[in-house]
């Protein structure tokens, strides 16, 4: 109900009740000034019906409406109203008027009005905010920049938007100063280029814009344009996750994780990468799930790993995508799913993920997959083979030599493995392993040991084993036990079972080495114990004959069983003379 006084005022002129109720709402009470700026609007003033129509928005003196608050705007843009002109454009390019019912596409410089958004109408936006920025409004000529930066291809005139940001740079507009910043990082070649879009990414900052503060901590952590300062990349990083810059999230929370620029805190880094990652942020997902899976003061938890990591792979993160691939392989977390590993490997691949594909290949010549499944694989690494990737040239040659995907053919096999050999390790063993076996070319022992030996000094354990065999045996080189015998100690150390196994066959005796039974009995164990059933029945033989140390029946008892579970019919034998004996 009016006032005395109100309906005084709004029996008298138009104007009159206008300023009343800017007092009244400037007082704090929106709902009496509503009732005299509803009087002045209907009368025709477009200052007023731009208020009423900023009322109905804010739901400020009247209950929230967006189609009167729009309607009540036209009616002061359509009179020259120039802030009316500016809002009017931002709910269009929002889809905040308008009736087109499709989600709405959001941008980096302009908030949204609060409300549930429809699909933006770019030719209206684009139509109210040039008006707006023709009429002098800072804030529409931002705008207007913005619509000819980032809306449809066809509206785009990067020229002329940079003209517009300039003019709102002029007039000291925050979102002015973003959309230069913006423009200049787009062209920025150089230190000197850097630095000027830096100094107005500065001033809209300094304004508070999200966006400005999240690009100044990039520019400040990789010294561009500003020196390199991790402290102040952090500093801007806190301030643009507080006001729920998603990107700013994520590395604010790693800044706090990793100790960059600011005192290291795991629980609080991983508490803004969780907000990041819910938020929609890839990146931040998958950090979350390697702090899962790698653990800490705490067992790692790959069942949480595999959320995140699941998180992160549908979004299209191929190194998560892998993650959640090796945890289905080894059934960490979730339940052992060699066809569901295969699916994520999969998808890793095709986004590009070398290791992936290594991992695919390995995954299908084990027979998990099915036929078409080992198809497009086969077709995947032939497409990246054809492009000059070398890992999907070793892949596709595996796949030839190996029938997966498509009938074996060993000569196509050998000339893919020979392409990938030039840079691929994996590919060197493959090539000489098949050179001496005489698979795709006639047999070339001599050169098949070259490529395995330039596989062995890079380090590949299964090189040096296989080149370690081929001087025991003479094969396309002299006879040498003792380098042979260093190539097996050099792959046991990296963990070869085999070449645990073969020091102890060694060192127990019958080649050219010093003989050194403990020594053996030490190697075995260590392959035994990783599960290798030959080194588990002759550890047994060992410990029931005392050949590496004292005689410890019962302990051979229990090795030379592990061995026959695994199918070693002479430990049977030999438990079946322990029994004896005793």
């Amino acid at each position: 109900m009016m006032s005395f006084i109100d309906r005084v005022v709004s029996a008298g002129s138009p104007m009159a009740a206008l300023k009343r109720a800017i007092q009244l709402d400037e007082a704090g009470e929106p709902k009496r000034a509503f009732a005299l700026f509803t009087r002045a609007a209907r009368a025709g003033l477009p200052e007023a019906q731009f208020r009423v129509g900023r009322a109905y928005l804010k739901g400020s003196g009247v209950p929230v409406s967006r189609r009167d608050g729009a309607a009540w705007l036209e009616r002061a843009a359509q009179a020259g109203w120039v802030e009316a002109q500016t809002l009017l454009a931002t709910l269009y390019l929002y889809g905040l008027a308008g009736r087109k019912q499709k989600a709405a596409v959001g941008g980096p410089l302009f908030a949204r009005v609060g409300a549930a958004a429809d699909e933006p109408d770019y030719p209206e936006a684009l139509r109210w905010a040039r008006m707006g920025a023709e009429g002098g409004s800072p804030e529409a000529q931002a705008l207007l920049g913005y619509i000819l930066t980032s809306g449809p291809e066809e509206m785009r005139n990067v020229e002329e938007a940079d003209a517009w940001y300039e003019k709102s740079a002029e007039a000291n507009c925050a979102q002015g100063h973003l959309g230069l910043g913006l423009s200049r990082l787009r062209t920025a070649r150089d230190q000197p280029s850097h630095a000027l879009a830096a100094d107005s990414l500065k001033k809209a900052a300094e304004a508070g814009l999200p966006t400005a503060l999240y690009l100044l901590g990039v520019m400040h952590e990789r010294g561009a344009g500003v020196p390199l300062d991790m402290q102040e990349a952090a500093n801007c990083y806190r301030q643009a996750a507080e006001k729920n810059v998603r990107s700013a999230q994520a590395r604010w929370g790693l800044a706090l994780l990793e100790g960059r620029g600011v005192a290291k805190n795991p629980v609080e880094g991983e508490s803004w990468l969780r907000r990041a990652a819910n938020a929609g942020d890839r990146e931040a997902a998958a950090l979350v799930g390697d702090i899962y899976a790698r653990g800490g003061e705490l067992p790692p938890n790959y069942a949480e790993a595999a959320i995140w990591y699941n998180r992160a792979a549908e979004a299209g993160h191929a190194a998560a995508a892998r993650a959640l691939g090796l945890l289905f392989l080894t059934g960490a977390g979730v339940h052992r799913d060699p066809e569901e590993a295969g699916r994520w490997f999969r998808r890793a691949a095709e986004s590009g993920d070398r290791q992936a594909q290594a991992d695919l290949a390995n995954l299908l010549l084990t027979g998990s997959g099915s036929d078409d499944d080992r198809r497009r694989t086969r077709e995947l690494f032939e497409q990246a083979a054809g492009s000059g990737d070398l890992v999907a040239a070793f892949n596709l040659g595996v796949c030839l030599a190996e029938g997966v995907g498509v009938d074996r053919d060993d000569r196509r096999a050998m000339l893919w493995l020979r392409r990938a050999a030039d840079g691929v390790v994996n590919a060197q063993y493959w090539f000489g392993r098949m050179l001496i076996e005489g698979r795709g070319l006639d047999a070339d022992p001599a050169e098949g040991r070259i490529w395995i030996t330039r596989a062995a000094d890079s380090g590949m354990s299964d090189a040096q084993v296989a080149l370690a065999e081929l001087m025991l045996n003479g094969t396309g080189v002299p006879t040498d036990h003792p380098a042979a015998l260093a190539l097996f100690r050099r792959a046991a150390e990296q963990g070869h079972l085999g070449a645990m196994f073969a020091v102890g066959a060694m060192l127990g005796g019958g080649h050219d080495v010093p003989e050194d039974k403990a020594e053996a009995q030490t190697w075995y164990r260590r392959a035994a114990e990783k599960g290798h059933a030959h080194a588990q029945m002759m550890l047994g033989r060992f410990l029931m004959r005392g050949l590496g140390g004292e005689r410890n029946d019962e302990e051979a008892r229990t090795w030379l069983q592990k061995a026959k579970n695994q199918g070693l019919e002479e430990a049977g034998a030999d438990l079946a003379r322990l029994s004896e004996a005793a």
